[in-house]
């Protein structure tokens, strides 16, 4: 018991310091909440490495006693004691603050901040769309610029070049690399828009598959190669895609821009999240019209 005391009080000292150590210059002030503060912390650290000494302690030496009861289990009986007036009266205020919180502290069926700030977002967002339901494209176009700004540029950079390869360059509309990942890895990233995805190995002669990669990331300028006839299958010779099938890869147009933001995108550059619930209906049409734009 010497032994672990010696030990607590030397750890007790040892996490003080390095409390005041990472947050002393915070408390050193005539503020005396913060001095409070402080002088909590020091007092939960000091309880709390004292209770574990105690109960460890009363693991190692304590012996169990009472009256056995009939029942056995493998040879395992179990003690007739009364349960320990701490854990009794620890239970039953537990239950009694469950009770206060819910009915009398912070009735859930009363007032909240959380609450008032989701009617009156879900109010906004009302109002934002009735106003802006049908905007210019000019209107849409600069709003999707400020959008793009603030959510997007993180990443893609404020030039929307990809951050030299840390994301995708939104001047393009897709990466010979990318292409040809797909090709060789498949892809089903859009599963609301395009569930039935599509399968790895449509194509597996490494000179055919630089060939499409080379005419789709080009933007399929000059004759389109034989080979890409297997992708036309699904996204259409002109490389635009059909509804529920496959996804425009030609240019950017806004069925694309709301699959990206609603189910994320997984590619051989890394993974972008979704933006679900992020940006209203309007909102997504407008980064849409932003993006675009960048390709003119």
């Amino acid at each position: 018991m010497k032994s672990m005391l010696i030990g607590g009080i030397i750890l007790i000292i040892s996490l003080m310091a390095g409390t005041y150590f990472v947050a002393g210059d915070a408390f050193i002030s005539d503020d005396y909440i913060n001095t409070l503060t402080m002088v909590g912390a020091f007092s939960i650290i000091a309880i709390t490495v004292f209770v574990v000494i105690k109960y460890v302690n009363q693991i190692k030496n304590d012996t169990a006693s009472g009256e056995l009861a009939e029942e056995r289990w493998d040879g395992i009986g179990e003690y007739r004691n009364d349960v320990p007036m701490g854990w009794a009266l620890a239970y039953i205020g537990t239950i009694i603050w469950a009770m206060w919180y819910l009915f009398i502290g912070y009735p859930t069926n009363t007032f909240s901040q959380i609450g008032q700030w989701n009617e009156e977002t879900l109010e906004y967002n009302a109002k934002f769309e009735a106003k802006w339901k049908n905007p210019s494209h000019e209107t849409l176009t600069a709003m999707g610029e400020s959008l793009f700004l603030v959510q997007c540029a993180p990443c893609h950079g404020v030039d929307a070049e990809g951050i030299d390869g840390k994301a995708q360059d939104l001047t393009k509309r897709i990466l010979k690399t990318s292409v040809i990942h797909v090709i060789n890895n498949g892809a089903n990233n859009f599963k609301t828009a395009f569930p039935g995805g599509m399968p790895p190995m449509m194509l597996t002669d490494a000179k055919e598959i630089d060939e499409v990669a080379t005419y789709v990331a080009g933007g399929f300028k000059g004759e389109a190669p034989v080979a890409f006839g297997v992708c036309a299958g699904c996204h259409g010779m002109d490389g635009k895609g059909m509804e529920y099938v496959a996804p425009n890869i030609r240019e950017y147009d806004t069925a694309i821009i709301k699959s990206v933001l609603t189910d994320g995108k997984k590619s051989n550059i890394g993974t972008m999240p979704s933006f679900k619930g992020r940006l209203n209906d309007t909102q997504e049409k407008a980064l849409a019209a932003y993006i675009q734009s960048l390709g003119e």
